[in-house]
């Protein structure tokens, strides 16, 4: 079979620019190509009917449909509120659709050539199915591709000559017929693209390439000679994915002439009238011919472009997403280049679907009445309407008037019973709106039928009569064999119910309603008993209680010895939830008599809310009687009215404030409270009158703090309580005042030399009393007459230094310290004497000597210094080696005035020189003369070894190998053994000068020994560790005994309680 396509290149030059372009031959060639693909009519897998549904004879509107494209939901898929009583199978209605068919792209190159378009609706009976294709009723039987399964369409061996277009389901039963929307079905959805050369390689879009996916053709602007090749068009279906190529055709250049620059030629562009649905995404495309390559832009005359509008290849398609109603208006596309320019108009023009604002909804009547439905729906254009009823067009007649959505039966009879819809159309598509009317035709029926009337003596008592029946019936009451006429007393109301006014015992009886239509007749048999009034009593009516007080409330109800009472409790009208509320209330059931019922509700640990009107209801099926009780709760007082700051000085405040709930008790006093960024919290202030007795609603807070910021509030009291506080006042600040609060611990000292340090403990912000707050410092020396003062303006300044050459070291000064700010001066402190500076020390320390305490200390004494003047504060010791300079010497110093100190972690066998030097604050005083001194040789480092020992009952004899000390380790000069239990902080330390002793094991329990060796450089190594485990209790004398001479490794030797174990040192 041959191709389908039917290609053809055409490549012209602009003829307009022939003569100019023979006379610039030598320039470079330039030419314009146009590449066309047209179907062959024998193809129908991409047919041109094959279009978006949306896309009209305008631009492309690109509607993004999926192979089944959802439609917008109508009546017929919304089950209403009114269908929910066909929840009953039993219940028999007309067809309501649960499905209806939805628009269908099908794939022709589908296997199974079988198109599947849904339907489905309930009912009762069930309902059958037909189908209508472009109003025509589909003929199963006839033509074998069609089929219908549970409503279903199904279309086998599909064509799109014969079944493209649009779908209609018509549902039916006893009750009626209803029709579908419209589904329409479609054959294809394609894009274009280009293949150049070969496959894959496609061509890319750019200013001077362009595809049109309107028409499918290539535009090429400006060919150049990397254009020439073989060109192959690919249409895709976009919901099946398959493809089709075309057979290749080349694009070759001419060589018999030259192209020059010509002003530019739209090529495609959009149409002069577009018209898309609101909510689709318009294409509109513009592409111009031209050299140099054409620029395009695009404007929206009157009016701006939507910012939402995005410009795609190289700006030659406006595309528009989501259009809107806003968004018509007449757009314009301009290609320009140095040689000139063009421009296209073209109308855009967005169109609604019709949307329901109102519906009819399933009714049912009886014969007579009249019907009045009317739908409503918006579009753009504005729909129409029309009515159907059972599928069958309806139209003015008679009874019935049809005036646009209103639909209108003055006098409903049982033949108009069916299924009614509502079309509300424009030239865009069409909704359905469907309702069931039925007519009720039915005998009277009574239920429930006896029924029991009890009634209170006195009371007027309703005996209603309402039976089911279409049409409605006649009545008639009747009481025995007489029928009742109405009087004074007895009177039939208009809608049938028997009334009787002042029931008494005579009125007890049977009274007999009769109903009668054309369809029969049924009797309602209503049986009267004429009661005793019931009466209620609460109790206590009145009562008053304080909190966290109980109380109980009984409640007493009279009635007639044959009715049952139900009581229930109210609080403020509204009843009581026990479980919610049963911290507070408990109802309690009392025991009921013959002629009466009680009730009691307790309250608990009353609170002020439960305050108010308590009722109680007693109901019985005569009558229903409610009484009320008042619980007054007495409290401490509530919270006052919000506090108003009348009048402000430097230390009052004239406060008022409005009076709060009493709670049932006088409020006594009130207490005005204040609150500072000083304050910790709330604090009770002084006021005038003191106190502020209940009957007053002001009061003035007196010695307050100037230039502070207060906030007042204030609490009432009363003989049960204090209550809550007010809400707090505005925040105020009082006025400024002079300083009152003057510095204290005034003190001072030390400093350099010739410094008078002169310091004190600032005046918090809180007794500032203003801005501008500062010091003055007052000082003088001791005999003279005239002060010197000296301003200090920090606030938070705590230190004052006045240095003077002339004055010696630990000179008296008299010192005072004063307050100032913007108002004036305040007070000085209290007057202190408080010396200068001292010197540093003038003299070094007397009679150093140093001598070695063992071969890493060394010990170094001194005499003090004349003390006076520069006092010493300590003293610091420098060390250093021959080896080192003094500078890069050691320092250490004493913590008070001390006259030795102990240098440690020096070296062994070294020569140590040494000074000691005197300091205090000012500085340090001279050194020493430096003496001399060297540490000791270093211990031995060899341990005792080859330990024997020898127990006898409590007594253990030990003995060791001596200790041979090197040549530059300290001679040995004894032994020291430790001894000490396990688990016990106490040792016991032997001394001895020989290499053995006799140790005493004290009572039972476990024992470590060791060994180190003695010497001048202090303690040798330790030796290993000797444990000895005694039974407790062993006091005598053994007279076995046994010696053990242990290996560096662990032994064992038992020796009748005594176990002996070597072990490594700790």
């Amino acid at each position: 079979m041959g191709s389908p396509w039917k290609p053809f290149l055409l490549l012209s030059v602009i003829s307009g620019l022939s003569d100019f372009a023979r006379a610039v031959a030598a320039r470079p060639i330039s030419y314009a190509a146009v590449l066309r693909m047209k179907p062959d009519s024998s193809s129908s897998a991409f047919n041109s009917r094959s279009r978006p549904r949306q896309q009209h004879s305008g631009g492309l509107v690109t509607p993004d449909w999926p192979a089944f494209s959802s439609h917008p939901l109508s009546a017929l898929s919304q089950p209403s509120s009114q269908e929910d009583y066909r929840s009953e199978e039993s219940e028999e209605f007309g067809p309501v659709f649960m499905q209806e068919p939805d628009d269908v792209i099908f794939p022709l190159d589908s296997d199974e050539k079988k198109v599947v378009i849904h339907c489905e609706a309930r009912g009762n009976p069930p309902p059958t199915y037909s189908w209508y294709i472009n109003g025509t009723e589909v003929d199963a039987e006839a033509d074998y591709r069609y089929s219908l399964i549970d409503g279903n369409l199904i279309i086998t061996n599909a064509s799109e000559t014969t079944d493209y277009g649009k779908y209609q389901c018509k549902a039916q039963n006893s009750f009626g017929t209803v029709l579908s929307r419209d589904g329409i079905l479609q054959f294809a959805y394609i894009i274009y693209s280009w293949v150049f050369n070969e496959f894959p390689s496609f061509v890319a879009e750019d200013s001077r390439r362009f595809i049109s996916q309107d028409t499918g053709n290539l535009y090429i602007s400006k060919v150049q000679p990397s254009d020439v090749g073989s060109y192959i068009c690919l249409v895709k279906n976009t919901v099946t994915n398959a493809r089709v190529l075309s057979p290749p055709t080349p694009l070759t250049l001419k060589t018999d002439g030259v192209m020059g620059e010509y002003e530019p030629k739209i090529e495609v562009h959009f149409p002069t009238s577009v018209l898309a649905a609101r909510g689709v995404t318009v294409r509109l495309e513009c592409f111009a011919l031209g050299n140099p390559v054409p620029t395009i832009t695009w404007r929206k005359i009157n009016g701006n472009i939507p910012k939402k509008a995005r410009l795609r290849k190289s700006q030659a398609v406006l595309e528009i997403p989501n259009i809107q109603l806003e968004d018509s208006g007449t757009y314009e596309c301009k290609a320009e280049n140095p040689r000139g320019g063009t421009a296209f108009k073209g109308h855009l023009q967005v169109y609604t679907l019709p949307q329901w604002v109102r519906m009819i909804n399933d009714t049912q009547m009886d014969s007579g009445e009249k019907l009045q439905w009317e739908c409503k729906a918006t579009g753009r254009p504005r729909p129409t309407y029309r009515w159907l009823r059972n599928g069958l067009p309806l139209t003015s007649q008679g009874r019935v008037e049809i005036v646009n959505g209103e639909l209108t039966n003055h006098k409903v009879q049982q033949t108009d019973s069916g299924m009614y819809q509502c079309v509300a159309e424009n030239k865009y598509g069409a909704i359905y709106s469907n309702a069931e009317l039925k007519i009720l035709a039915s005998a009277p029926v009574f239920i429930p039928n006896p029924i029991r009337v009890i009634a209170t003596l006195g009371k007027d008592v309703s005996l209603e009569c309402k039976p089911r029946a279409s049409p409605k019936p006649r009545i008639t009451w009747k009481r025995g064999d007489r029928r009742i006429q109405p009087n004074k007393r007895i009177m039939l109301l208009r809608n049938n119910t028997l009334r009787i006014v002042n029931s008494s015992r005579a009125d007890e009886g049977n009274y007999v309603c009769r109903a009668e239509n054309q369809l029969g007749s049924a009797e309602l048999t209503a049986m009267l008993w004429v009661k005793e009034a019931m009466r209620v009593e609460l109790s206590p009516a009145r009562v008053e209680v304080t909190v966290g007080e109980s109380v109980v409330l009984s409640c007493k109800a009279t009635h007639d010895t044959s009715l049952d009472v139900a009581f229930q409790w109210f609080f403020n009208q509204k009843p009581i939830n026990f479980q919610q509320d049963g911290g507070h209330f408990e109802y309690i059931q009392t025991v009921r008599a013959r002629q009466s019922s009680t009730v009691d509700l307790m309250i608990r640990s009353i609170l002020l809310k439960h305050a108010g009107k308590y009722g109680c209801r007693a109901q019985t099926s005569a009558d229903t009687v409610f009484a009320e009780a008042e619980l007054l709760v007495r409290g401490p007082p509530g919270p006052p009215g919000v506090v108003i700051v009348e009048e402000i000085t430097d230390t009052t405040a004239t406060l008022s404030w409005t009076r709060g709930l009493d709670n049932h008790s006088p409020i006594s006093t009130y207490n005005v409270q204040a609150r500072s960024p000083f304050s910790l919290g709330w604090q009770t202030v002084k006021t005038d009158p003191d106190p502020v007795t209940g009957d007053m609603e002001s009061a003035i807070a007196v010695e307050l703090n100037p230039w502070v910021e207060y906030e007042f509030r204030v609490v009432a009291s009363n003989a049960i309580g204090t209550g809550d506080p007010s809400a707090p006042s505005r925040a105020v600040r009082t006025k400024e005042a002079v300083p009152s609060v003057a510095p204290a611990n005034v003190s001072g000292g030390n400093g350099r030399r010739h410094e008078l340090v002169i310091s004190w403990e600032p005046v918090s912000e809180e007794f500032q009393n203003g801005e501008g707050f500062g010091y003055i410092v007052a000082f003088r020396a001791n005999g003279s007459r005239g002060w010197k003062e000296k301003m200090v303006t920090s606030a938070d300044s705590t230190t004052y230094k006045y240095r003077d050459e002339t004055f010696p070291p630990l000179t008296p000064f008299e010192v005072k310290v004063g307050v100032y700010n913007n108002k004036g001066d305040g007070p000085f402190s209290k007057v202190v004497v408080i010396h200068s500076a001292e010197g540093e020390p003038r003299e070094a320390p007397s009679d150093v000597k140093a001598y070695s305490v063992s071969s890493s200390e060394i010990r170094v004494t001194w005499k003090l210094p004349n003390l006076e003047p520069g006092r010493p504060r300590g003293y610091e010791v420098s060390f250093w080696t021959d080896m080192e300079q003094e500078e890069s010497g050691k320092k250490q110093r004493t913590v008070k005035n001390e006259t030795s100190m102990v240098l440690t972690g020096l070296e062994g066998n070294s020569l140590y020189h040494i000074t000691v030097k005197g300091f205090n604050s000012i500085g340090q005083g001279p050194a020493s003369t430096t003496v001399t001194a060297k540490t000791r040789k270093a211990p031995p480092a060899q341990p005792p070894s080859n330990l024997m020992w020898i127990q006898e009952g409590n007594n253990v004899s030990l003995s060791w190998d001596p200790v041979k000390a090197k040549e530059n380790e300290s001679d040995v000069i004894g032994y020291m053994v430790l001894l000490k239990q396990e688990g016990r902080g106490h040792s016991q330390v032997t001394r001895t000068i020989n290499p053995s002793t006799m140790l005493s094991l004290p009572e039972g329990g476990t024992y470590i020994i060791e060994v180190r060796a003695l010497s001048e450089g202090g303690d040798g190594a330790v030796s290993s560790q000797v444990r000895v485990v005694t039974s407790s209790g062993v006091r005598a004398k053994s007279k076995q005994g046994s010696v053990h001479c242990p290996p560096q490794s662990l032994a064992w030797t038992l020796l009748l309680l005594v176990l002996l174990v070597p072990s490594a040192s700790w």
